[in-house]
C-alpha cells in the first residue's frame, strides 16, 4: 500500500461505479437491436473526449504525458475498446444481469493478476471474500449457453480484458490525474473509430453501418456517453486510492445493481437460486467494506 492509498475512499468510488455502469449498459442493450455496434462505440468514446477535454483546459489539469505513460494509455485505450465492444455485443443476446454476472469472473482474475503481476499483498481474508463472492456469482449465472450459443461466452472475454484494463490503469493511476487519463482515452480512441465508421457507413448489420436515430434513441446514445464517461472516471479515481486487490471483491456489487435495472427496465428477475447468489455477493462486498474500515483506523500508541 502506498502513501497515497485511502482504501475507504477507493471503495466508495468503486461502489458508485458499480451503481452507474450497468445503467449505461441498459441503454446499450436497448439500442443494440437497432444501432450498429460501431456507432455505439463512436458515440461512447467521442462523448468522453468532448466532456473531459474542456474540463482539462478550464481546470488547468496537467495534460502532457511522458512517453512511458503514453504507451500505457494507448494500451489501456485499446483494451477498453475491445472490452466495451464485447460487452455491447453480449447484451444483444443475454439478459443484463446474466451478462454482468458471467463477466464477474473478472474480479477473481484481477485478484490473481494483482498478486502475480504487481506483487500486491493479498491476504487470506481477501482471498476468502473473493472466493465467496465468486461462488455467489456462479449461483446467479443462468444456463443460457444452450439458448444463445457462443455469444454467451462473450462476457468471459469481457472479464479477461477488463481485468487487464484495471491492472494497467493501476500502473499509472498514482501518477496521472484521472480526468487526464480518461480524456486521453477519448482523444486516442475516437479518430480510428470514426474512420472505421465512415468507411463502413454503407454497410447494414449489427456491427458495421450507420443508422439515423430517432429522438428517443438519440437521448439514449447521449446517456451511454455521459454515464459511461462518469462511471469509468469514478473507477479510475478508485484505483488511485486503493489497490486492485482491495477493490476486487467490492466490484461484485455491480451484479445486484444490474439485476435491479434488468427488472425495472426489461422485466427480467432472477430466480430464487440467483437471488441467493446476489445475497452472498452483497455479503462478501460488505465484509470487505467493514474489514478495510477497521484496518484504516489508527492503532493506539503502544504504552
Amino acid at each position: 500500500m502506498t502513501t497515497n492509498d485511502r482504501p475507504m475512499l477507493g471503495i466508495m468510488l468503486m461502489v458508485a461505479f458499480c451503481a452507474i455502469i450497468p445503467l449505461g449498459d441498459s441503454m446499450a442493450k436497448i439500442l443494440g437491436g437497432t444501432i450498429p455496434l460501431i456507432q455505439l462505440l463512436v458515440v461512447r468514446l467521442s462523448f468522453q473526449a468532448v466532456i473531459l477535454l474542456p474540463i482539462v483546459v478550464i481546470a488547468g489539469i496537467p495534460f502532457r504525458l511522458s512517453r512511458h505513460h503514453m504507451i500505457i494509455v494507448v494500451l489501456r485505450t485499446a483494451i477498453f475498446i475491445a472490452a466495451m465492444a464485447a460487452m455491447f455485443t453480449a447484451l444483444r443476446f443475454l439478459p443484463l444481469a446474466d451478462a454482468v454476472a458471467i463477466a464477474f469472473v473478472m474480479p477473481f482474475i484481477m485478484l490473481l493478476l494483482g498478486a502475480v503481476v504487481l506483487g500486491e499483498e493479498v491476504g487470506p481474508r481477501r482471498i476468502a471474500a473473493c472466493t465467496v463472492g465468486f461462488a455467489g456469482t456462479l449461483l446467479v449465472i443462468q444456463p443460457s449457453f444452450a439458448e444463445v450459443g457462443l455469444p454467451a461466452l462473450l462476457p468471459l472475454l469481457v472479464a479477461v480484458l477488463f481485468a487487464f484494463y484495471m491492472l494497467v490503469s493501476r500502473q499509472i493511476a498514482q501518477d496521472c490525474d484521472p480526468i487526464t487519463l480518461q480524456a486521453w482515452s477519448g482523444l486516442l480512441g475516437t479518430p480510428p473509430l470514426i474512420l472505421l465508421f465512415m468507411l463502413t457507413a454503407s454497410e447494414s448489420g449489427p456491427v458495421l453501418g450507420a443508422v439515423m436515430p430517432n429522438s428517443a434513441e438519440a437521448w439514449l446514445l447521449a446517456g451511454i456517453g455521459v454515464f459511461g464517461t462518469g462511471a469509468h472516471l469514478l473507477m479510475t479515481w478508485s484505483l488511485r486510492f486503493a489497490p486492485s486487490a482491495t477493490l476486487a471483491p467490492v466490484q461484485y456489487l455491480e451484479i445486484p445493481f444490474a439485476t435491479f435495472y434488468g427488472w425495472l427496465i426489461f422485466s427480467h428477475l432472477p430466480d430464487g437460486l440467483a437471488a441467493l447468489g446476489i445475497a452472498i455477493i452483497i455479503a462478501a462486498g460488505l465484509y470487505v467494506l467493514f474489514r478495510e474500515q477497521r484496518l484504516a483506523r489508527p492503532r493506539p500508541p503502544e504504552g
